[in-house]
């Protein structure tokens, strides 16, 4: 249950989405989805890949929004050539001038941020791109035999261009696992691009201003996993996630067909704690299915494995996430025709998809 200092922190929590909306639209025309995301993401201890073509300002939303919320931003290009240590840091050897004694100084690379942008995450091999996976789960760094722990709060912002795909290093499933979210940025809407082309053209310097401070994000994160959830909630969680695994019994026809491997527990937990963190944001004390079905996409989609099938008939990921939506939807449907959802719940379950 939610203290009455809870509750004051989830109007405040609210009131600081609003200020931060108005002033990232300062700078950034529509995207309030990808916003809203990205806030989901950080205030539930998550991280974020952001997917989209070239020129859809991706990497000034971040950097506008570590403005707005007071935190470090570090920007990491990644290129083929890039090794493990320009991103976590190196030992050195350092002479003491008056002793003359040497020793080694670990020198802190780009990764000790608050808001980290690995920008075309894709474009680095490998074992550069295993090197955030501790930073991202276990936040630390292991150099030299050492434990190096990293700033908080830490999220880590990638991003990936979906068109080019020669001379790129698709991540490994279990690093894409560690993102809460894959977050898809599409084309502007024609009045939406209207606006960018005479703001961008013109002599305007747009700034935003500090809307959270950094040290409070931290208190206010403990507060999202405080928001209570009915168990009929994480039960729709739980069914979203179980039936996109084609082996599992009722899992719907299209699952069966065009998905090799669905998702896992992680993506459980994600759609649980993405649920409670919108809910704060948009100032309500309990985390509905509405919620469930609103962090669905940017959580399955990016851990459902389409087969070849899928990839000859043009079927991707969101098309089975909402079937799977669909299918959920009917079935709350039908328990609360059937009487067997509390009455407490009713209003709320027979909402449509």
């Amino acid at each position: 249950m939610l203290e009455d200092q809870d509750i004051q922190a989830v109007e405040e929590l609210h009131e600081a989405y609003r200020l931060i909306t108005e002033q990232l639209s300062r700078v950034i025309v529509g995207q309030k989805q990808v916003i809203e995301e990205l806030l989901i993401a950080m205030f539930a201890r998550g991280h974020c890949l952001l997917v989209g073509v070239p020129g859809l300002a991706k990497t000034l939303l971040i950097r506008s929004l570590a403005d707005t919320l007071d935190l470090k931003f570090r920007r990491i290009q990644f290129t083929p050539d890039l090794m493990p240590s320009d991103i976590t840091g190196t030992e050195v050897i350092q002479e003491d001038r008056e002793s003359g004694i040497r020793s080694l100084r670990f020198i802190k690379g780009p990764i000790f941020g608050n808001i980290i942008l690995a920008d075309e995450i894709n474009r680095t091999p490998p074992k550069t791109q295993a090197a955030l996976l501790e930073a991202m789960q276990e936040h630390q760094i292991t150099a030299g035999g050492e434990a190096h722990r990293l700033e908080e709060p830490f999220f880590v912002l990638a991003t990936q261009n979906p068109i080019e795909q020669e001379g790129t290093y698709p991540l490994p499933e279990a690093q894409l696992d560690r993102f809460m979210f894959n977050t898809f940025i599409d084309y502007p809407e024609h009045d939406e691009e209207f606006d960018i082309v005479k703001r961008t053209t013109a002599d305007i310097e747009p700034e935003v201003t500090t809307a959270l401070a950094g040290p409070r994000i931290i208190g206010l994160q403990r507060i999202v996993r405080r928001v209570p959830v009915a168990d009929h909630v994480v039960h729709y969680a739980l069914e979203l996630v179980r039936n996109s695994r084609p082996n599992q019994p009722g899992a719907p026809d299209l699952v069966r067909q065009y998905i090799s491997w669905g998702a896992g527990p992680r993506a459980s937990q994600y759609l649980v704690l993405g649920a409670k963190a919108r809910a704060v944001l948009h100032g309500r004390f309990h985390a509905e299915t509405a919620d469930i079905r609103a962090v669905a996409a940017p959580v399955l989609r990016h851990r459902i494995m389409t087969n070849f099938n899928a990839e000859a008939e043009g079927i991707r990921p969101d098309h089975v996430i909402r079937r799977l939506i669909e299918q959920a939807a009917q079935k709350q449907d039908e328990a609360v025709a059937g009487g067997r959802l509390p009455k407490v719940f009713r209003s709320e379950g027979s909402q449509s998809a």
